[in-house]
């Protein structure tokens, strides 16, 4: 039987693939209005929380291989988080990843809750088409730098343990 994708499956610790890249959020702050890569487009009342409860962003992200966020793009994030707890920081993201360059071409799905409070925090891959057709994983995010509510840059290592 001739395929066109072989499946590579790890139920053990270590992935079929990893990449680990830097994912940097400007979010507009109404006054910048070349540089921002995100923004709020709906949010509840101010006077009912003090944790962006109920905020819904859409991004469209660089995504560096280095933490410089000037670096050329080694791919984009693009999709939407939402602020989901009133008495703490809390988001849950849906976004893929488009990677169209001479290492990668194709997309990953990325989904699940950010609880802010933790240093990590794992996110599940949903699914991908291209170099990561059906990908199955994990994304473990960490806080690399956050100045305000402005800009924040998160590490994101991203595991493979399906891969075809």
């Amino acid at each position: 039987m001739d395929t066109l994708y072989q499946l590579h499956s790890s139920r053990e610790s270590k992935p079929c693939k990893r990449l680990v890249l830097y994912y940097h959020d400007l979010l507009f702050n109404k006054t910048d209005f070349t540089n921002f890569t995100s923004a709020i487009v709906a949010s509840a009342p101010p006077h009912l929380t003090n944790f962006h409860f109920g905020d819904l962003i859409i991004f469209d992200d660089p995504m560096t291989k280095d933490t410089n966020l000037h670096s050329p793009p080694a791919a984009r994030a693009q999709g939407f988080d939402f602020y989901n707890i009133k008495n703490t920081y809390n988001a849950w993201f849906a976004y893929t990843l488009l990677f169209n360059s001479s290492e990668y071409k194709g997309t990953l799905n990325i989904m699940g809750a950010d609880i802010m409070a933790q240093e990590t925090r794992d996110l599940s891959v949903a699914g991908g088409t291209g170099d990561f057709f059906m990908a199955r994983g994990v994304v473990t995010l960490r806080t690399d730098v956050a100045q305000g509510d402005y800009y924040f840059r998160l590490q994101m290592d991203i595991k493979l343990y399906e891969c075809y």
